[in-house]
């Protein structure tokens, strides 16, 4: 061995080891104190009326209460009246059905949608998202009294139009019937909802790859395989966000039915969750049963999204 090899091995020897590792940096918490007063902003308002809710479930509060008188507890006697209450289960068992079938007609038309806006030229899509933006601005109210207008039994356009191609629909009421009223609901609350799937599907559609579908074409994949292959993979978490949305908002609709009942209708035929909950609240002064409803309502949205965030959650996982 060479003189400067021993030399460079004993500098070798001598060198003191590599310090350890740091300890894991602190977490800055400046992050955190910028989220917190919009949690607690956000934790007061809503908790708040769940609070004052679960306490007056369990109470008989009525009329009287309104205006100081204490309220009785109950316990949980509100909870089993509804629980016994056949009325109640057709009610949900309504809303239910009701829930999914809008839902359900809500995402095909706006998966429709957002797929003739992806393949349309730039003039016929901009005109487009502008009309889908005018019917989502519209206020609800207004939107309503076209609506009524147009299904109105003596001058409404529908009528009109069937009459006109000699279907005996002159002076047919569509909010009479159970069935009819439950479709002329759909039409409405699918119409009011389906620009935002649209628009938050179309995002979902810019950011697949070209190239990708490009390539697979070239392999021979048929359309429906690249949509089922390749574009449904790749916007899932956007589809599975805007249908958990979808689901809680058509289980709680409440002012498009409820104004459709007032131009005409059985409430008893045509109540959903929402209007129940208003019936037994403002229209009976049973307040005590109405938050009972309220809260079985929030339990039963939580219960049925936790389907959709369990799968979203395994999917940020994965």
């Amino acid at each position: 061995m060479t003189a400067e090899a021993t030399i460079q091995s004993v500098r070798i020897a001598e060198t003191p080891p590599a310090p350890r590792l740091a300890r894991r940096r602190r977490r800055p918490i400046a992050p955190y104190a910028l989220i917190v007063p919009s949690v607690v902003v956000l934790a007061l308002a809503m908790g708040y009326p769940v609070v004052w809710q679960i306490i007056t479930s369990t109470q008989q509060f009525g009329l009287a209460q309104q205006f100081g008188q204490a309220a009785p507890f109950v316990g949980l006697q509100n909870y089993a009246t509804l629980a016994s209450d056949p009325y109640m289960w057709t009610v949900i068992l309504r809303s239910i059905l009701f829930c999914f079938a809008a839902a359900a007609a809500t995402m095909i038309v706006g998966t429709l949608l957002a797929l003739l806006m992806n393949v349309v030229s730039a003039w016929v899509r901009v005109t487009l998202q502008i009309a889908l933006l005018l019917a989502w601005a519209m206020p609800v109210v207004a939107a309503m009294t076209v609506w009524n207008w147009l299904f109105n039994l003596r001058s409404g356009v529908v009528n009109w139009l069937l009459s006109a191609i000699g279907l005996p629909y002159q002076g047919h009421n569509w909010l009479i019937n159970p069935v009819s009223f439950y479709g002329v609901a759909l039409v409405i609350v699918v119409w009011m909802s389906v620009p935002f799937v649209a628009f938050a599907i179309y995002a979902g559609l810019t950011q697949v790859s070209e190239e990708v579908l490009e390539a697979a074409q070239i392999d021979g994949a048929s359309p429906r395989q690249r949509f089922f292959g390749i574009v449904v993979p790749i916007i899932r978490p956007v589809i599975s966000i805007v249908l958990l949305l979808q689901v809680i908002w058509d289980l709680r609709v409440f002012t498009q039915i409820k104004l459709l009942q007032d131009v005409g209708s059985i409430k008893s035929e045509t109540n959903l969750l929402g209007t129940y909950i208003y019936q037994l609240g403002t229209g009976s002064s049973n307040f005590g049963m109405a938050s009972a409803v309220s809260i079985f309502v929030l339990v039963l949205t939580i219960a049925i999204s936790a389907f959709y965030v369990r799968s979203m959650l395994k999917e940020d996982e994965a």
